[in-house]
């Protein structure tokens, strides 16, 4: 079983590293130190649910659906066009996404954190590549694999093990991103690929 296992966890690190608007989220967060657990627990069961969905035999509902992934394109066309505009305003202006200093406390950490986690999901669901790629890609080779839920296991454990590492691994870059320009830098890199991301869903 563990070749099995090691097949899902191979494929299931490389889909996931491939979506970068969800990813460019987490670094951010994971800089910043704000809300880093529910955020990569989030992105992670997210995930474990579209792979159980794949696996599960459903990587067809494109196909049964057909305006389905039409009208996850669109949606996710105009989020990430939203918050790619939102990003380079912020690093126009400054403001809220220079500050690096650890999570609030108190009454805080409830008005800011359900904001965040909401987004994490629009960035996770509202990306048809997700639909495409980690239900109906990995579910379709998940049938080459005995027993496929061993093959499913690996790719959830991949989702976990790189978010993890990626939302607390970033605070490894927190002395860079003790300067003010550095969070300039970074929200106008995000911007630019969500926008990019944003036209290449609206070409395809």
């Amino acid at each position: 079983m563990l070749p099995v296992l090691m097949a899902g966890f191979g494929l299931g690190f490389s889909l996931i590293m491939a979506i970068g608007a969800q990813n460019a989220f987490v670094l951010r967060q994971g800089l910043r130190g704000h809300h880093v657990l529910p955020i990569v627990l989030t992105c992670a069961l997210s995930d474990a649910v579209l792979i159980t969905v794949g696996v599960a035999g459903f990587g067809t509902l494109t196909a049964a659906l057909p305006w389905f992934e039409t009208a996850m394109r669109l949606g996710g066309v105009a989020f990430l066009s939203w918050y790619g505009l939102r990003a380079l305003r912020a690093a126009c202006t400054g403001g809220a996404a220079l500050e690096t200093e650890g999570p609030a406390t108190g009454q805080g950490i409830q008005t800011a954190l359900w904001p965040a986690v909401l987004t994490c999901l629009a960035f996770t669901w509202l990306n048809p590549h997700v639909y495409l790629d980690t239900v109906v890609l990995l579910g379709a080779i998940s049938a080459q694999y005995d027993p496929t839920w061993i093959f499913g296991l690996g790719a959830v454990l991949a989702s976990f093990v790189f978010f993890f590492a990626l939302g607390y691994g970033a605070r490894l870059l927190a002395p860079v991103f003790a300067r003010p320009r550095a969070w300039q830098v970074l929200d106008a890199m995000i911007g630019v690929v969500m926008l990019a991301l944003a036209l290449k869903l609206l070409l395809m």
